[in-house]
């Protein structure tokens, strides 16, 4: 079964909500109080979950769709903030803006077939 895509203005939504979640991060990361050091030096870490492509595709997508849902870091940030500590919640706090700026950019949740098929469209084709 071919995967289906996000397209029009739906997907042109989805895109402004990931901007918007990328900037909110940049703010509540900033109410952290840590160094800013941090935030671009994290900021492409949650990508270590593509390894699952050295293995296959549907390996691939499930590691990858893992490290690119809210679910986990929205985890990290509420661990920090029930345990008080703030380095989780700007951990947390970073890698939703990980997955904003993704979204912002076009890149979505993965399709087991292919790398580049994604729930915002095929990246590889001309987006819209």
């Amino acid at each position: 079964m071919e995967p289906t895509y996000v397209s029009g203005k739906p997907r042109r939504w989805l895109r402004l909500d990931g901007g918007v979640i990328f900037v909110a991060s940049i703010f509540l990361f900033a109410a952290t109080h840590q160094p800013w050091w941090i935030y671009p030096v994290l900021l492409f870490v949650p990508d270590i979950f593509m390894i699952g492509y050295l293995r296959d595709t549907k390996i691939g997508a499930f590691s990858y769709n893992v490290g690119h849902s809210y679910f986990l870091p929205s985890l990290v940030v509420l661990i920090g903030w029930e345990w008080h500590h703030i380095l989780p919640i700007a951990v947390g706090v970073i890698w939703i803006g990980h997955i904003g700026m993704d979204r912002l950019l076009g890149y979505g949740l993965k399709y087991d077939d292919n790398f580049k098929n994604t729930h915002l469209g095929n990246f590889a084709k001309k987006k819209s």
